[in-house]
C-alpha cells in the first residue's frame, strides 16, 4: 500500500508554512468539496482542466491520486482534461519520474498513453491528452478544478460539474528551451504538490 520511497521522501520535505493565506483561501473551496462528498459517503470525482491538458493539470492529477493514497483517503478518483488534447509535453514526464513515479509509455502515437505508477499495489494512473468529452473522464457529480485562468475564461460552462473551482498555477511552458526549463518545471511539480497536500492534510483533520 506504501508509495514509493522516492515519493514519500518528497513529501516530506514539502513545506506547507510557504502557502500563503490568500492562496488557502483559494483551496478551501476545494477542501470543502472534498469534506462534503466525504460527509455524503460518496465517491470524490476530480477532474483538473486546462487549456491543452499536457501540464498543469497532468501534475494536478498525478499528485492529487498521490495524497489520497498517502493519506488513505478511499474513494478519491482524479482526472485531467482540457478543451483541446495535444499532447502529454515530455517534460512533464521527466519530472515525475525524477520525483519517484514509475512510468510506462504504452503507445508510441502522437499522443502517447503513459502508465503512471506511484505504489506497487496500486492501478496506474493512464496519462495521455484528452478533451473534456473523453470517455475516460465522468460526466457527473464531479469538480471541475481549473488550472489555468485560460481555460477557465475558455470555458464559462462545464457539462456536468457539480463544482467548478478555480485554482490557476503558472504555466511552465514560459521556460520552454531556456537553461531553466527543468529547474522550473520541477519547482511547479513541487509548488502543486505541496497545495495538494494541505488539501487533503485538511481532510484528515478533526
Amino acid at each position: 500500500m506504501a508509495l514509493f520511497t522516492e515519493i514519500n521522501e518528497i513529501i516530506s520535505t514539502l513545506d506547507l508554512g510557504i502557502i500563503t493565506d490568500q492562496r488557502k483561501e483559494s483551496l478551501q473551496p476545494l477542501v470543502d468539496y472534498l469534506k462534503m462528498k466525504m460527509n455524503d459517503n460518496k465517491e470524490v470525482r476530480l477532474n483538473f482542466i486546462c487549456t491543452h491538458n499536457s501540464r498543469r493539470s497532468h501534475l494536478s492529477q498525478v499528485w492529487a491520486q498521490t495524497m489520497a493514497h498517502h493519506f488513505n483517503i478511499k474513494n478519491v478518483f482524479c482526472y485531467s482534461a482540457g478543451t483541446e488534447a495535444t499532447t502529454v509535453f515530455p517534460m512533464i514526464i521527466e519530472t515525475l519520474q525524477n520525483s519517484g513515479f514509475k512510468i510506462k509509455k504504452q503507445s508510441e502515437n502522437i499522443n502517447p498513453i503513459y502508465n503512471i505508477k506511484y505504489s506497487e499495489s496500486e492501478s496506474p494512473i493512464v496519462g495521455f491528452s484528452k478533451t473534456l468529452d473523453s470517455d475516460f473522464n465522468p460526466t457527473s457529480e464531479f469538480a471541475a478544478i481549473m488550472t489555468c485562468s485560460q481555460a477557465d475564461e475558455d470555458c464559462p460552462f462545464i457539462h456536468g460539474a457539480e463544482k467548478r473551482i478555480p485554482i490557476p498555477f503558472e504555466d511552465p511552458k514560459a521556460f520552454d528551451n531556456t537553461p531553466q526549463q527543468k529547474e522550473k518545471y520541477n519547482e511547479r511539480s513541487l509548488q502543486i504538490a505541496t497545495e495538494l497536500l494541505y488539501v487533503f492534510s485538511q481532510i484528515t483533520q478533526k
